[in-house]
């Protein structure tokens, strides 16, 4: 009897979300939210460094014209991540956080605003944002998660986890670039830093309580670092990373915020985007280029990310699949357009989000509390400026070491699948892509099925998704034969 009543609903919210039936409560979930929040906060600074620091074809800077306007492209950043995150938990009921994207940003700023105005740029991602929202509604998203092998999509969920440990390892300065090798222990191939032995002290203890199983380890792990940052700093002085101080923070030197509460009216980013004035400003081959180099990043990034952050929910069901697909993939299309219409580049999913999923959430009330953080991060920006590098990454190494573990699910006794398997897992790390790592996995899969005369065997739409792929590694190579 007792087990019956603990696995009923006990309120509106628990039905809503179904907390649960999923085998969740509310304090995991709020839990999730909080951890998933404070390790991608850093796209509230992160973001404006890029976005809002960077020149458009006539010389002017976003939000205002005639300078870098940081602060306003942070509330911008902050505010359609708030809303895209809550929408996601709502609508599609998932611990899923969303963001401007890494990657897409850099693409936008240093690619696309180069050759012209911030509104035409802006305007090209809110078009492919409604590209791929069609895309969803008309089932071809949906269509192409189910034609995806079992075991591939394992393998995307494993590269995601070795990508998200080296993003946490890269992060806190543990591994840096080398000018002998690609690669680095430390600084010099020495851990002689005071920020890298908070990030080792950070990284133990986390892995010591999610070993023991300890309530909330991740987020313990992600505010005692915080605090241990602070206390190092008050004591060494040292300072915030650059080239001449390469043992300084990465990100934020951690110390108490002096100034507390700032707000910037982020809605003043929505007043203009131009989707048609890209297409005459350059050739229209050009422009559609950008379009589809946007649209196939976003399409299996976010792809990636759902299958690999749902399997280490639990979410995923036999057929690999997840409860709600359609809903979430839509929300995630929604979001590329409001980060364009919003002058913030394209929202996405983030890898992080298995940070709370590490902490136990499993629904999308954790999303809701990440949101609603991050709408307060509008008015508290200079607290979410606290957390380094070195406090957040050993959470992401802590949680890239769980969703390793589904690499046992993996037959690599069939080189028909592990051979494309093992390339998705490498290549995602090693060419800091999740992209790159489907998009090797598929048009390896497709070519060995068809050397060993079992063409018949490949699902129409991954024959059509390895023809992209093949067209979007090809990009550079086209852009320079054809001269633009």
């Amino acid at each position: 009897m007792s087990d019956t009543k603990n696995t009923e609903p006990r309120s509106a919210l628990d039905r809503f979300f179904a907390i649960t039936a999923r085998g969740s409560t509310v304090s995991r979930e709020v839990r999730g939210g909080l951890a998933t929040f404070f390790t991608m906060a850093y796209i509230v600074v992160l973001n404006p460094l890029i976005i809002a620091t960077g020149k458009d074809i006539d010389g002017e800077y976003i939000g205002d014209g005639s300078a870098p306007n940081i602060a306003l492209v942070a509330a911008g950043t902050a505010f359609v991540a708030g809303v895209m995150t809550i929408l996601m938990g709502v609508i599609g009921k998932v611990p899923f956080a969303m963001a401007a994207g890494l990657g897409l940003n850099a693409f936008v700023t240093f690619n696309i605003a180069t050759v012209m105005s911030w509104e035409e740029a802006m305007g090209l991602v809110f078009l492919e944002g409604v590209i791929i929202a069609i895309l969803v509604l008309t089932g071809l998203r949906t269509a192409v998660f189910h034609a995806i092998p079992a075991q591939l999509k394992t393998a995307i969920s494993v590269g995601i986890g070795l990508f998200i440990a080296l993003i946490g390892f890269v992060d806190a300065g543990f591994v840096r670039k080398a000018q002998g090798t690609p690669l680095e222990l430390g600084i010099a191939g020495n851990l002689t830093s005071w920020p890298i032995f908070v990030f080792i002290v950070g990284l133990l203890a986390t892995a010591a309580m999610v070993a023991r199983k300890v309530k909330g380890a991740i987020l313990i792990g992600i505010v005692g670092t915080t605090v241990l940052a602070i206390v190092v700093e008050a004591l060494t002085k040292a300072g915030s990373f650059s080239a001449e101080n390469p043992g300084g923070w990465q990100l934020n030197r951690p110390t108490v915020p002096e100034q507390i509460f700032g707000f910037h009216n982020p809605l003043t980013l929505f007043a203009e985007f131009d989707p048609i004035g890209g297409f005459q400003r350059v050739t229209i081959l050009l422009a559609v280029l950008f379009v589809f180099t946007l649209l196939i990043t976003d399409f299996f990034d976010t792809m990636g990310t759902v299958v690999g952050v749902g399997r280490q929910a639990g979410l995923v069901q036999e057929d690999g699949m997840l409860p709600r697909t359609k809903q979430i993939l839509l929300v995630d299309s929604i979001g590329a357009a409001a980060g364009g219409a919003g002058s913030v580049s394209s929202n996405t999913t983030y890898i992080e989000s298995a940070a709370g999923v590490g902490e136990g959430a499993r629904t999308g009330l954790a999303s809701v509390v990440t949101g609603a953080l991050f709408l307060v991060a509008i008015f508290f920006a200079p607290l979410v400026t606290v957390v380094p590098y070195e406090a957040a990454a050993p959470a992401l190494v802590v949680v890239g070491f769980l969703m390793m573990t589904a690499i046992r699910d993996i037959d690599w006794n069939d080189y028909e699948m592990a051979i494309p398997a093992f390339l998705t897992i490498v290549i995602m790390p090693f060419t800091y892509s999740v992209s790159n790592g489907i998009g090797a996995g598929f048009i390896s899969y497709v070519l060995i099925k068809v050397v060993r005369g079992k063409a018949r065997e490949v699902h129409p739409l991954l024959w059509g998704t390895a023809v992209l792929f093949v067209l979007y590694f090809a990009i550079g190579p086209i852009r320079a034969l054809l001269g633009i």
